[in-house]
């Protein structure tokens, strides 16, 4: 069964054959970073520390037809502050951390911790966002081959001010996630969508983008 998704209400289902090859997955296990002293909410994230050496993840193999997500990728910058600054205020945050997500990136590492074959195609900069994307999204299980590295852009990415209560304020830089993609989209990138179990988009990278990959999906 093969479908694609823009978003929770709007799905189309096309049966067909998977062509591509069955990909090895690698379990992860999924942490929620708790604080226990100020009862914050947790943040679900996949960033990982490359000093730190990786445990080896359990091996599986699978044949079912790949979840393609075609999206977006961002560094998001976390600060945890008391209130959201006023104009022209400067104010000092509690903490701050630096972790990958992006829609995009998010629901493809959440496919691969779940040991299911998952492609992430999309664009990162040259850059340390960048690295610290791949390498978590790899780490995660996901397969990088339509994974593309642009030198013209920087990797997108997002500041995020969460409040006491839970509440967070977003800013987002789109970076290589808007632009320096090609007008029309390679044989290659459209073939992994045709073979795709699932596929799924966000609004995060080019409507034209989007537009190619679900007309792709609706003829195939």
């Amino acid at each position: 069964m093969r479908g694609i998704a823009i978003s929770p209400s709007n799905h189309c289902y096309l049966q067909t054959q998977n062509t591509l090859p069955s990909q090895t997955k690698r379990t992860v296990n999924l942490n929620l970073n708790i604080n226990p002293s100020n009862g914050r909410h947790p943040l679900l994230s996949f960033a990982i520390n490359p000093s730190k050496t990786q445990t080896p993840p359990i091996l599986s193999t699978t044949s079912s037809p790949p979840l393609v997500v075609f999206g977006s990728a961002n560094a998001d910058i976390y600060v945890e502050i008391d209130r959201l600054p006023k104009e022209g205020e400067t104010i000092s945050a509690n903490t701050g951390q630096t972790l990958a997500g992006g829609k995009g990136a998010n629901q493809a590492a959440c496919g691969g911790k779940l040991s299911y074959p998952t492609y992430f195609v999309g664009q990162v900069g040259e850059d340390a966002h960048g690295k610290l994307i791949a390498e978590a999204l790899e780490n995660g299980g996901v397969c990088l081959d339509f994974l593309n590295t642009v030198p013209a852009a920087p990797t997108g990415h997002a500041v995020v001010m969460l409040q006491p209560d839970g509440q967070n304020s977003i800013i987002i830089v789109g970076g290589a996630n808007m632009n320096c993609w090609p007008d029309t989209l390679s044989e290659e990138d459209l073939d992994v969508v045709r073979n795709a179990g699932i596929v799924l988009l966000q609004r995060e990278i080019p409507d034209s983008v989007n537009i190619q990959v679900a007309k792709v999906r609706t003829l195939n």
